[in-house]
């Protein structure tokens, strides 16, 4: 299909389209309707095109049956019985009992698929979805991969999924951001730690945007996408289920995905695990973590975090699960670089003592949904002398991007790919064993252990980097005479106008 000029984006199209349809649902409860969907028609591609195969029976097919299920498990594809195949949902869509059909087809998929057990929305029957709205979404969401190869559909469905995921945590603010992080931040992230090869761990994993990323990276970069594993809990069973959903439209092994109610503090659902990369962003300044219940818990190796805020409980708990050659990135509030009270201050001393602090990172403010509070990133490196890189034991990074980004609307904010790679660049040319690194005033500085400690242990980037120099080409004559001139020219409109003022004023006639 020819595309205009001016045509937008397909996932803009859609999202407007499937806006409109929205009617007076609330964002939250019709992410679930939309993305569900969206969910349903990807594995029904997916399927549709290994049954196509079957029914041909030509070459590692001859013989095949195309409704046995184990030929599609052998495949690592879903199988979809027929009450569930999205010709049937579209052939149906136009009917009144359109949303019992659509619960029924999620029941049947759920029950020939033991994987996907208590993760599938089963809301389409509700009575606020107007059976019309919900046969025009289905018409929508059956028309993404028009146009474009089966193959390509796959790909198409993830993109958009990702893109809703993203414009429902925008339409839903504050509530959005405990689902959500910022695409821009993840990326920030992953290009940092770079992860080609191992296990990749995020306890606090959201929808499971930093495991999507992990895996476009390594596909980014050449790399073999079996060659990482994903291992990630989350507490909230709805966002557990959209990470399910994430991450199998992507074709991404969740089986490491778990959820229970409890958190990872308390119920901990990988505790031998060792992983070669820590991905994450917590909730910020937790105060209702359980902190009382765990006083004594053998994670906490650098001090018993407190139990009003659990930043440091978060760290700590990443660093029990690091291999000994193992990175961490990780959000956290600002706050958490010079915070004194409670003994986070003696726990942050510890962690720099060990040697295990590589990069702070200090953000630009309005990135994040949920929270205007200042955040940053942390790096750690549980083996700085080696691990593949420079010997930096005695040094710690500290870059300072709160000018970078742009506004894509009044409050939220976003980096661009040239400020991703300007971070990411300046921290992998610091560790390099080839080098390439300089210190930047008023963006980088690679500070000693020895300043940290004149500094009494604050992290905050803007005490090590300093202030931007000065332009060079800078003149001070040059400046003074154009501020001159526009004051002038401001004084002359003032006295413009303070002459129509009182022109007007002796038009009034008082009775």
């Amino acid at each position: 299909m020819a595309k205009s000029k001016t045509e937008e984006p397909i996932e803009k199209q859609l999202w407007k389209a499937a806006d409109k349809l929205r009617k007076n649902i609330d964002a939250a409860e019709y992410k679930h309707i939309v993305l569900g969907l969206i969910f349903l028609k990807y594995i029904s591609d997916a399927f549709e095109e290994l049954h196509s195969q079957l029914l041909a029976g030509e070459g590692d097919f001859a013989g095949a049956d195309p409704e046995d299920k184990d030929e599609y498990k052998a495949e690592n594809v879903f199988f979809v019985p027929e009450i569930a195949r999205w010709t049937y949902l579209q052939d149906s869509a136009k009917l009144p009992t359109i949303g019992k059909i659509v619960d029924d087809a999620m029941d049947a998929i759920e029950k020939d698929n033991p994987s996907l057990k208590n993760v599938l929305p089963k809301v389409f029957a509700r009575g606020n979805l107007d059976p019309t709205n919900l046969g025009g979404l289905i018409d929508l969401i059956g028309n993404i991969a028009l146009g474009d190869a089966k193959a390509r559909s796959a790909d198409l469905l993830g993109h958009v999924f990702e893109y809703f995921l993203g414009e429902f945590a925008l339409a839903e603010g504050k509530k959005g951001g405990q689902f959500y992080t910022p695409r821009s931040v993840v990326e920030m992230l992953v290009e940092m730690l770079q992860p080609y090869k191992g296990r990749v761990f995020d306890p606090c994993c959201g929808s499971g945007g930093m495991f999507v990323q992990s895996e476009k990276f390594v596909e980014g970069h050449q790399g073999k996408v079996n060659d990482i594993s994903i291992y990630g809990q989350e507490s909230n069973q709805t966002t557990w289920r959209l990470a399910k959903m994430n991450l199998a439209i992507r074709g991404i092994d969740s089986s490491q995905v778990k959820w229970n109610n409890e958190g990872s503090f308390l119920n901990d659902s990988h505790k031998d695990l060792k992983a070669d990369f820590v991905i994450a962003n917590p909730p910020f300044n937790d105060s209702d973590w359980s902190g009382d219940l765990l006083r004594q818990d053998g994670r906490w190796k650098y001090g018993t975090p407190p139990s009003g805020n659990a930043n440091y409980a978060w760290i700590q708990h990443f660093l029990y699960h690091l291999s000994p050659k193992g990175t961490a990135g990780f959000v956290l509030a600002k706050g958490s670089l010079t915070s004194k009270t409670s003994g986070e201050g003696d726990i942050r001393k510890e962690l720099i003592e060990a040697g295990l602090v590589d990069c702070i990172v200090n953000l630009p403010a309005k990135l994040f949904l949920n929270t205007q509070i200042p955040a940053c990133l942390w790096f750690l490196s549980r083996d700085k002398t080696n691990g593949g890189f420079r010997d930096r034991k005695d040094e710690i990074l500290f870059i300072d991007a709160r000018n970078e980004g742009h506004l894509i609307n009044r409050r939220t904010l976003e980096l661009s790919e040239e400020d991703i790679q300007k971070v990411a660049e300046t921290y992998h040319n610091w560790r390099s064993v080839v080098g390439g690194y300089e210190d930047v005033k008023g963006f980088c500085n690679s500070a000693s252990v020895d300043r940290v400690r004149e500094l009494d242990y604050v992290l905050t980037p803007g005490r090590y980097v300093g202030l931007p120099e000065e332009e060079d080409d800078f003149d001070f004559n040059e400046r003074f005479t154009s501020l001159k001139a526009e004051f002038e020219k401001q004084l002359k409109e003032e006295e413009r106008l303070n002459t129509l003022i009182l022109e007007n004023l002796n038009k009034v006639k008082l009775v």
